[in-house]
């Protein structure tokens, strides 16, 4: 093999490729890159010190290509080999999210680049979810799903043996990078011709409507891909201004003048005509848009404070769902010293103005002595509660289900044939990274 094609270049292209063809597929998401397009210059223009900051810490360059993506597969086989497919791109699972416990029945982990430079490059993330098949409650409906799933086959021969190929060579050459991505493409691609007759759709659609999403069609089609904008609500107030049936509520944290962990909205899911077996046209609605701003990643005292916050608004009775969310969050420190003081969030730590040593002590010492700058580590990962209420309202179906199931973890990982890894160990690493090169600079020891 010539030399290897990197594997922050091969998930690049695949990035490109994914989004010119689901902006074909759903022209309603090439409406939301020129949304999110219009609101990032008016804040970067409005904010220059923003600017500044995002352009130092990398971000700025990243911003543009910035996307994450949702499938959701039926089975382990098809599972594991996409977690083989994301590892040709340096995409790791990431976490792991019950969805159950908020009436989806799937359970789920990102798959994301991990280290620094690999996420300067392109953070490139599909949120990736298995069917709890054993939720399926009617025995004779989950045994006919299970016959279903068993049947397809969601990946192209070629994929496979480029999967292979990359693996036994450590990577794949130019040639072959580039089928790579054609080919796995057509994993995400929408087919509108359904497995499955009107009649078993129906009982499906009944059990769940994810579930018919996931059981009904050839494969995973990807259900959204999401920009990343800089203000979440002016990027929700011109969606509905340009007509868009935008979500009246991002989920996620509310404003704050310091951003933290996820906020998202989207566009309700549009109805896409498909054909069931003998010509017999039908419909189907599962594919939206969303947008994302994301903020700072929380430590685990930062998420728990979070987790127990949302849950006193989501509780509550007085006022609307935005007033109780603006007030439980009065409690959430709202500066980056404040956050950082009592470590609620992780921060990157760097010399200012190229400094060559820094005085002893630790951060705080070096930021009081003006020497050291510390910025939030953006939040690369997602939200459970936010996720499921992103499915929930783009599903066509006003049911809220309750599933008597606890988290599978071990289950989930048995199928994925690997672990998951834990995004707070990720994000520990890369402060501790970062403090550790202030520590290595030149002249340290004399200080």
């Amino acid at each position: 093999m010539s030399v290897p094609v990197c594997a922050d270049t091969i998930r690049t292209r695949f990035s490109h490729a994914m989004s010119a063809m689901y902006r074909d597929e759903v022209p309603l998401y090439g409406d939301l890159l020129s949304i999110v397009a219009d609101v990032n210059r008016r804040v970067l223009a409005d904010r220059p010190a923003l600017a500044a900051e995002l352009r130092a810490r990398g971000e700025l360059d990243r911003l543009d290509v910035e996307r994450h993506g949702a499938i959701r597969l039926g089975t382990a086989a098809e599972l594991a080999m996409m977690r083989r497919a994301f590892a040709v791109m340096g995409m790791w699972p990431v976490g792991y999210y019950d969805l159950s416990v908020a009436g989806v029945p799937v359970h789920s982990t990102a798959f994301r680049p991990v280290d620094e430079a690999a996420l300067a490059a392109n953070p490139f993330r599909i949120f990736t979810s298995l069917l709890r098949i054993e939720l399926i409650e009617d025995a004779g409906l989950r045994a006919e799903a299970e016959a279903i799933l068993a049947n397809r086959r969601i990946f192209t021969d070629e994929a496979v043996r480029l999967i292979e190929r990359a693996e036994a060579q450590g990577g794949l050459d130019e040639d072959d990078a580039n089928r790579f991505v054609a080919e796995l493409l057509e994993t995400f691609r929408w087919h509108g011709d359904a497995r499955v007759g009107a009649d078993a759709y129906a009982r499906l659609s009944a059990a769940h409507r994810l579930i018919a999403d996931i059981v009904s069609f050839r494969g995973p089609h990807i259900n959204h891909l999401t920009p990343r904008t800089l203000d979440i609500d002016a990027a929700q107030a011109e969606m509905q201004a340009r007509g868009i049936d935008a979500k009246a509520v991002v989920e996620g944290p509310p404003p704050r003048a310091v951003p933290i962990l996820l906020r998202q909205t989207s566009f309700k899911a549009i109805e896409e005509d498909v054909v069931f077996p003998g010509d017999q046209p039908g419909q189907h609605t599962a594919r939206f848009g969303e947008i994302e701003q994301r903020g700072a990643a929380l430590t685990p005292a930062g998420r728990a404070l979070y987790d127990r916050l949302l849950e006193q608004a989501r509780t509550g009775t007085d006022g609307s769902y935005a007033e109780r969310l603006a007030t439980a969050f009065a409690d959430f420190p709202d500066t980056e010293d404040a956050l950082r003081d009592r470590r609620l969030a992780y921060f990157r730590y760097e010399p200012v103005g190229g400094v060559g040593t820094v005085p002893a002590g630790d951060p705080a010492d070096w930021i009081a002595a003006g020497q050291v700058h510390a910025t939030p580590i953006v939040y690369e990962d997602f939200l459970p509660v936010s996720a499921a209420g992103i499915f929930q309202s783009n599903l066509g179906d006003d049911e809220q289900r309750s599933y008597a199931a606890s988290a599978a973890r071990a289950a989930f990982e048995a199928a994925l044939g690997a672990s998951v890894r834990d995004p707070f160990a990720l994000y520990a690493e890369l402060e501790a990274q970062s403090i550790a090169r202030i520590r290595d600079l030149p002249g340290r020891a004399a200080a």
